[in-house]
C-alpha cells in the first residue's frame, strides 16, 4: 500500500509540472462571483476578542526587540496569558494592513500566501487562560476580528493527558488548509501552494513565539485522522473519489479543512521529549468532545480538481508511522561560530525591530533591475537559511523534526564583489556528495571569495544568467531584475521511499519555511522578496543536469530592490491601530 501511495503523490507531482510547452491545468479565467471568502468563521461559537497591540512595540512592558536579537534565543520566557496569546497571533497569523486601489479593497496578513488567497487556518489548543476561556479549550483564530472562536472546551482530564509530558506553560498551535481557496485560482497546482503556505505559517508562528521566549516544535507523531479529531475537522475521506477529473457545481465538501500539523510551544529554558505520541486514551477522549459553531460558506459554486484530493489522500500520515527526528543538537547558550557570524554582519540589519519586520513584510510585485546589494548582506541572508551552524539548530528551522532536505540553486545577478553566475547552497552536508555526482559534470564547484567557512556555497557556472532565471520562472522579469533569485531543490524520491508518501507535503513545508526566512531577511536588510510558484520544473532540472527524480525543484524566490506602486494606498490592519502602516 505504501508503494501505491508514493506512486500516487509522484503522479500528482509529475502531472502538475509546468513546462515550456504546456502549463499545469487550471481555470481558463477567474470566476470572480465565486471567489472564496478569505475568512473562515464558525457561526455560533463563542468569540473571545484578543488585545490589539501597538505596531512598534513588543508588549506594554517591553522594549522593542531588535530583529537579530530574536535569533540569539535570548528572550526570557513569558507566561501564557491573554496578552501573550494576543501578541503571538498578532505577529504571526493576523492582518497586517488593508490595501486599496481602483475601488477595490483587500487585506494583507503577516503570514504570506500564494496569490494572497490564504488557505491556512490557525488553532490554539491550551489550558485555561484568564480572559479567553476558564477551562482547557480548542479555539479557531479569526484574523479579521483578531479573536478566538472557542470551538470546544476540554475536560481537565483530557488536557492533563495531552499536556502532562510537557513543561508547565506549554500549549499547541494547529494548522489546517482549505484547498479550494488556492484551487479557485491555480487549479491542479494548488496542493503544492497550500503546503508552501503551511511552511510560511510555521515560520511566522515560530518567530513570533521566540519574541515571547517560547520555542516551537512540530509534533509530527499525530496521524492525520487523530489530528482531525484534535482540531474538530469533518471527515474528508469522501473528497477523493473516482468521479470525473474536473467538475463544476456546488460541492460544499471542498470547503472542508484538511488538518496539516500541530506545533508545541513551550518555555525556551525547558526541554521536551523527542519521541512523544498521543496515547490511545487521549485519542478516545478527543473523539468525544462536543464542538461548537458551524463553518461559514465560502463560495456558491466550486470547481473540483480531483487530482488534488487524490494526492492529499495518499499523503495522509497513517497511524503508527514513524516520528521524524533530527541529529542536530538543541541550541545552547554558549558562544559559538554562529555568534561570530552575527557580529561579523550585524551592520546589515541597521536598527530593524522584529515587529516592524514581520508586520511590514510585503511580497514584491516587481524589482527595479538596476540596484544591487552588498556581499556581506548576501552572505548573512544565506547563513540564516542554514538549518544548523555548528551544533546549533537555527530558528525557525529548529521547529522541524527532520534533517534538511532542501538546498538552493542561486542565480546571482547583482551582488557586489560576487561573480555573476549559478551557485549552489547545500543546506545539508550529507547531501553534497550526491549533488556533486548527480549535477552536471562541467560545473566548477568553486568557493566564492569572502564566503564564511560555515557556508557550503559553491559557484557552479559563471556568466550572466538573468535571462535564464526569467525563462525558468515562467518568463517573469522579476526573477532576473532582483539582486539574486533561486530555486529550492529537494532530495525527493529517496525521501519519499525512506519515510512514506506523507513526506511529500513536508518537503513543501520546509521550502515554505525557508521562503518565510528569506522574506524576513530581505526586509530586515532594507530590500524585498517574493515567492515564485510558477516555474518550469523540468527545465530547471535540465539546467542543473538532473536527469531523474532524485532531486526536484519545489519553489522559486527572488530578492532585490522593489518598485513600489504609488496607486495603492494603505490603511491599518485594525481600527485600534493608530500608527501608520507601511
Amino acid at each position: 500500500m505504501e508503494a501505491a501511495e508514493i506512486a500516487s503523490v509522484i503522479k500528482y507531482h509529475e502531472a502538475t509540472k509546468h513546462s515550456l510547452t504546456r502549463y499545469a491545468r487550471g481555470p481558463r479565467g477567474l470566476d470572480w462571483i465565486n471567489q472564496p471568502d478569505p475568512f473562515r468563521r464558525y457561526q455560533g461559537a463563542q468569540l473571545a476578542p484578543l488585545d490589539h497591540l501597538p505596531p512598534d512595540e513588543q508588549g506594554k512592558e517591553d522594549t522593542p526587540l531588535s530583529y537579530p536579537s530574536v535569533f540569539k534565543l535570548a528572550v526570557a520566557p513569558r507566561p501564557v496569558t491573554k496578552r501573550t496569546l494576543s501578541q503571538l497571533l498578532y505577529d504571526s497569523l493576523a492582518l497586517s494592513a488593508w490595501k486599496s486601489a481602483g475601488g477595490s479593497t483587500w487585506s494583507l496578513r503577516v503570514n504570506p500566501s500564494s496569490g494572497n488567497l490564504h488557505p491556512t487556518e490557525g488553532y490554539i489548543i491550551s489550558g485555561p487562560v484568564t480572559g479567553v476561556c476558564d477551562s482547557p479549550f480548542i479555539a479557531h483564530y479569526a484574523p479579521k476580528e483578531h479573536a478566538l472562536e472557542i470551538r470546544a472546551q476540554m475536560p481537565p482530564s483530557t488536557w492533563k493527558e495531552l499536556s502532562m509530558d510537557f513543561p508547565p506553560g506549554s500549549f499547541f498551535v494547529g494548522l489546517s488548509s482549505i484547498f479550494w481557496r488556492e484551487a479557485w485560482k491555480y487549479g491542479e497546482r494548488a496542493f503544492r501552494y497550500c503546503n508552501h503556505d503551511v511552511g510560511h505559517a510555521i515560520g511566522t508562528v515560530a518567530i513570533a513565539a521566540a519574541t515571547l521566549g517560547w520555542k516551537t516544535k512540530l509534533v509530527d507523531s499525530w496521524s492525520s485522522s487523530d489530528l482531525r479529531l484534535l482540531l474538530g475537522l469533518p471527515r474528508d475521506d469522501a473528497s477523493a473519489s473516482d468521479s470525473s477529473d474536473v467538475a463544476k457545481g456546488h460541492f460544499p465538501e471542498l470547503e472542508n479543512e484538511h488538518g496539516d500539523c500541530v506545533m508545541l510551544l513551550f518555555p525556551s529554558d525547558k526541554a521536551v521529549p523527542s519521541n512523544w505520541s498521543p496515547s490511545t486514551e487521549l485519542v478516545c477522549q478527543l473523539s468525544k468532545l462536543a464542538w461548537n459553531g458551524k463553518p461559514n460558506s465560502l463560495s456558491r459554486e466550486h470547481v473540483r480538481w480531483e487530482i488534488i484530493y487524490r494526492a492529499a489522500q495518499a499523503a495522509k500520515k497513517p497511524a503508527l508511522a514513524e516520528s521524524l527526528s533530527t541529529g542536530c543538537m538543541e541550541a545552547s547558550r554558549e558562544q559559538t561560530s554562529r555568534e561570530t557570524c552575527f557580529r561579523q554582519f550585524a551592520s546589515s540589519y541597521g536598527r530593524a525591530t522584529i515587529r516592524h519586520v514581520v508586520r511590514t513584510r510585503r511580497s514584491a510585485v516587481s524589482m527595479d533591475g538596476q540596484y544591487g546589494m552588498q556581499r556581506d548582506a548576501f552572505y548573512q541572508i544565506l547563513l540564516k537559511t542554514m538549518p544548523c551552524l555548528g551544533t546549533h539548530k537555527q530558528l525557525p528551522f529548529s521547529s522541524l523534526p527532520w534533517e534538511a532536505e532542501v538546498s538552493m540553486a542561486l542565480f546571482v545577478h547583482r551582488v557586489a564583489e560576487m561573480k555573476q553566475g549559478l551557485y549552489l547552497l547545500v543546506r545539508n552536508p550529507l547531501h553534497e556528495e550526491d549533488y556533486r555526482a548527480d549535477l552536471r559534470q562541467d560545473f566548477v564547484w568553486e568557493k566564492p571569495a569572502g564566503c564564511p567557512s560555515e557556508l557550503p556555497l559553491y559557484l557552479l557556472a559563471r556568466g550572466d544568467c538573468r535571462s535564464i532565471a526569467e525563462r525558468l520562472s515562467c518568463h517573469q522579469d522579476i526573477a532576473g531584475d532582483g539582486c539574486f533569485s533561486l530555486g529550492m531543490v529537494a532530495r525527493f524520491e529517496d525521501s519519499l521511499k525512506e519515510h512514506g508518501a506523507w513526506m511529500y507535503p513536508r518537503l513543501f513545508w520546509e521550502a515554505g519555511l525557508l521562503g518565510q526566512l528569506l522574506y524576513l531577511e530581505a526586509h530586515a536588510v532594507g530590500i524585498s522578496a517574493t515567492g515564485i510558484g510558477c516555474y518550469f520544473d523540468d527545465s530547471v532540472h535540465q539546467v542543473l543536469g538532473i536527469k531523474d527524480r532524485k532531486f526536484q525543484s519545489l519553489y522559486h524566490f527572488t530578492i532585490g530592490v522593489p518598485v513600489l506602486d504609488t496607486r495603492i494606498s494603505s490603511l491599518p490592519a485594525y481600527p485600534s491601530t493608530k500608527s501608520k502602516t507601511n
